[in-house]
């Protein structure tokens, strides 16, 4: 259903991903003193919306398990809660290709560690190399270790797997993949250093496309997975049998019995096919392989899945269909290890008319399959779908028999039953990732439920938002999955925009005066680029395309929403009276350009293109160059205009080798004036004004004062602050930004994998420079519920429910309490907090200040501990001591 992925977007956007490193200062720049808020952070919730390519559980702790993404991070289940915990938030914007992770290893010897192996690209588009970063408490933090080469999160093959693996008798050994030719890695000391295993026979020859000079399909896919055999090894000493296999069709496995000393070929195993998974049963004595033609993870025409015997070197195509019966390639692979002989697969590029998964309990000896065909096109399915707490996996499509909605996944790559649980198991798809919690029903005759089991990880390419002065408080455009009406941003919207449904959004406008009318434009394989809505987005129809269209580019509404002008891609900029049932080409103004609209003036519109700036005052009729000169001299350039005000116009980008900053006009582009205190800018948005503040607040991703960060300015840009942190860094955040225009202090900023975040100010009152009011003081009483919901070697995860158990409601609260233990809070959300010592103190932030009497409100943390861990004894809201439960 969406073969596009999140690279369109990422492809789009290279010229100002490369853009973004950083330039040298130069001697004159301004001392810049910066302020710094304290802000929470969180998604506007959209549950899924990315390719999940792999899911790792420990295999010694239960309920431990690693999602991994390829552009989004990666993330932590959270079983108390069922959901999965960010630990990638904290890489940053010089280092945003380390959040595309191509590989994850839980160390089973020491459930505490947990290793990634990160990087996006393997060609120019990443202009970074890959690394591998190691954390001792499962991820809250890291260390990392750059290589020597590139990595490929997003790359063909990613599907492929595990590349990184950790030996489970001697934990400090792990192994490494690499691609492009760079073969297999060893480390010997918990991952702080790696050197390449020199007498690896074969670093891989397969590529996707060799004529592709991008370097990214024609790129050698190489080492794609490794597995020990950790039956013949005891703890402390090196497995002895390790399996590797290779992006080489004529050779695909190897293996080693002597702990990696020397390696050779499989004798006798399948040709013709690349080995996608290699899975061992250890109590069995079965290495399962999982087959396909291509890498991956759009095509396969082809598959196989075959069995090996350890113990006699044995081969047997186990292939649940026919060779000439298969259309797809084989690739999720999972065993169950409560109950040897249980094996899973997927065939993950039957894109028509669904993923198929198959299932046997005799370690492939008969197969059955999770839907059959009773008599074409009716079909019988083993289970049951349930997306209704993600109803927008639906699509909004009501497909002709034998496809179904919501579809059982495509791109169905990853697939892990729980080691202890073999109800459980859960599988990544497209989209988002799915799971069941009956999967043993499967065998008895029964129907196992399937669900969304993705909630919390989120993973959408962000290039535009809108947040109206009315209505939805946030609309998106997202790549893949289209974008999205938030009317409550906790809450996952029930379906993305459609009629039409663009795979992705590139740009989306709402009439000033009159937020009812919005326009978005996109990409469609076949159909029109452009929609109107006249009910603030909930609704849309579609448009006419002028002559040579063939993708959405940029689309300005007019301040009154009586006319439109469209930068689309393969045709000029075009202009419309009404809702775009007849285009007119603009004069003055070249194709590509990206346009905007004064917010004030209906017929005056703006473009900018290689360092030019155009005004048109007739309505996007024509478009005259103005004189304005220093402006960027490409086209990394976001502008807006300000709400409120004709003509006054901000403008941010450029790149590290020329121009690049934050410029104002306020004659409407005719002149510019360059901050001196903004070293770098990449994006500007507004928000409502601070308290007593005559201008608007400005938001931008920028680097100021030597910080690469989201900032504020409520002062003109005179002085910034910086809302974001450490671990708040969200890769690269250069598509968009916008500030609420009804909430001080809330900004909505796009990432590139890690969807909408989104960021309230501890500053309730709304006043400048982040200072803070006074929270009222609450009357009546007050009952606490603190549980600790995740412990491990020096880190616990909290969760705090504080309830209003009096008679009359809160406008705002601030609970303190004392650690016994000296334990130190290092993250929370839903509060801003202070810690002095021991003693802390948790506040309301914009949106949960007010808790009705018999309501409640709740936060989380992460902290660090070594000792002991007593939970808090006492807490207090103001003077008042609140019941603990």
């Amino acid at each position: 259903m969406r073969r596009t992925r999140i690279l369109t977007a990422v492809l789009a956007l290279a010229a100002g991903l490369l853009a973004g490193s950083p330039p040298a200062l130069a001697a004159s720049s301004p001392k810049v003193t910066l302020a710094a808020d304290t802000y929470t952070w969180q998604n506007a919730r959209i549950d899924g919306g990315g390719f999940v390519p792999g899911i790792v559980f420990n295999r010694t702790e239960k309920n431990l398990a690693y999602a991994r993404t390829d552009i989004g991070g990666a993330y932590r289940w959270q079983e108390s809660t069922k959901t999965w915990t960010p630990l990638l938030d904290s890489v940053g914007w010089d280092d945003w290709g380390h959040t595309g992770v191509v590989s994850l290893a839980s160390d089973s010897a020491d459930p505490n560690r947990v290793y990634a192996a990160v990087g996006t690209y393997t060609n120019g588009w990443d202009p970074g190399n890959g690394a591998v970063l190691r954390s001792a408490d499962r991820g809250a933090s890291w260390q990392k270790t750059d290589l020597p080469f590139k990595l490929g999160g997003n790359m063909p093959g990613r599907g492929m797997g595990e590349r990184l693996a950790v030996d489970p008798n001697r934990n400090s050994v792990l192994y490494l993949g690499a691609p492009s030719g760079k073969g297999l890695w060893r480390s010997t000391d918990s991952g702080v250093t790696w050197s390449q295993v020199g007498n690896f026979p074969n670093v891989g020859n397969y590529v996707q496309d060799p004529s592709d000079t991008s370097g990214y399909a024609s790129d050698n896919q190489g080492i794609a997975w490794v597995t020990f055999d950790e039956s013949t090894g005891t703890s402390g000493s090196a497995t002895k049998t390790v399996y590797v296999g290779v992006a080489d069709k004529d050779n695909a496995v190897y293996r080693s019995t002597d702990a990696g000393a020397t390696w050779s070929r499989l004798a006798g195993q399948p040709t013709g096919y690349l080995a996608h998974k290699g899975v061992l049963d250890t109590k069995n004595g079965y290495l399962y392989i999982a087959y396909s033609d291509k890498g991956g993870p759009y095509d396969g025409g082809k598959g196989r899945l075959w069995r090996y015997a350890t113990a006699t070197g044995t081969w047997t195509d186990i292939s649940p269909v026919a060779e000439a019966d298969t259309y797809y390639g084989f690739s999720g692979l999972t065993v169950d290890r409560q109950h040897p002989g249980t094996v899973m697969a997927t065939a993950y590029s039957s894109w028509w008319p669904d993923t198929q998964i198959f299932r046997s309990t005799d370690s492939g000896g008969t197969w059955t399959k999770a839907w059959d065909y009773t008599s074409y096109p009716n079909r019988s399915n083993r289970y049951t779908m349930d997306v209704s707490s993600s109803p927008w996996l639906t699509w909004g499509a009501n497909p002709s028999p034998p496809e179904q909605t919501p579809k059982l996944g495509w791109m169905t790559e990853s697939m892990e039953i729980d080691p202890f649980d073999s109800a459980r198991m859960m599988y990544g798809t497209g989209a988002t990732l799915y799971g069941t919690e009956n999967l043993t029903d499967w065998d008895s005759g029964g129907r196992f439920t399937i669900r969304p089991m993705v909630r919390g990880l989120e993973e959408t390419a962000v290039n535009d938002l809108a947040s109206p002065p009315s209505g939805a408080p946030l609309l998106s455009a997202l790549g893949d999955i289209g974008g999205f009406r938030h009317t409550d941003l906790t809450k996952v919207p029930s379906m993305m925009y459609t009629s039409p449904n663009f795979t992705t959004t590139t740009s989306l406008d709402f009439a000033e005066t009159d937020p009812n009318t919005v326009v978005r434009t996109g990409n469609l394989d076949s159909g029109p680029h452009i929609a109107f809505s006249t009910d603030n987005g909930a609704n849309w129809f579609a448009g006419t395309d002028p002559s040579g269209v063939s993708g959405g580019g940029t689309v300005a509404a007019a301040a009154d929403g009586s006319r439109f002008v469209w930068s689309p891609e393969g045709a000029g900029v075009q202009y419309a009276t009404g809702f775009g049932t007849s285009w007119s080409a603009s004069s003055g103004i070249p194709a590509g350009a990206v346009v905007e609209s004064d917010r004030v003036d209906s017929r005056t519109f703006y473009g900018f293109k290689s360092g030019k700036f155009y005004v048109s005052t007739d309505g996007g009729a024509t478009f005259t160059a103005s004189s304005a000169t220093g402006l960027p001299g490409g086209d990394s350039v976001r502008f807006k205009a300000l709400p409120g005000t004709k003509g006054d116009v901000w403008l941010a980008g450029g790149a590290s080798d020329g121009a690049y900053g934050l410029w104002h006009s306020t004659d409407g582009g005719a002149s510019f004036t360059r901050l001196s205190n903004v070293e770098q800018a990449d994006t500007i948005g507004f928000g409502k004004a601070a308290t007593g503040a005559a201008y608007q607040t400005l938001f931008t991703s920028a680097k100021i004062g030597g910080v690469r960060g989201i900032f504020r300015s409520t002062d003109k840009g005179a002085t910034w602050t910086r809302v974001n942190d450490s671990t708040h860094q969200y890769g690269w955040t250069g598509a968009a930004i916008t500030g609420d225009p009804r909430v001080y202090g809330r900004v909505y900023v796009s990432t590139n994998g890690r969807g909408v975040v989104y960021g309230d100010t501890s500053d309730t009152g709304g006043g400048g420079g982040g200072g803070t009011d006074p929270t009222p003081t609450p009357t009546g009483a007050c009952t606490v519920t603190y549980q600790v919901t995740n412990q491990w070697s020096g880190g616990f995860q909290a969760d705090v429910r504080l309830a209003n158990t009096g008679s009359s409601a809160w406008s705002g609260w601030s609970l303190g309490w004392s650690f016994a233990d000296g334990q130190k809070i290092t993250q929370v959300w839903n509060a801003g907090y202070t810690q002095s010592g021991t003693a802390v103190s948790a506040k309301n932030v914009g949106w949960n200040g007010t808790v009705a009497a018999g309501s409640s409100v709740s936060f989380g943390f992460t902290g660090s501990w070594s000792g002991t861990n007593t939970r808090p004894a006492v807490f207090r809201l103001g003077d008042r001591s609140c019941t603990v439960a």
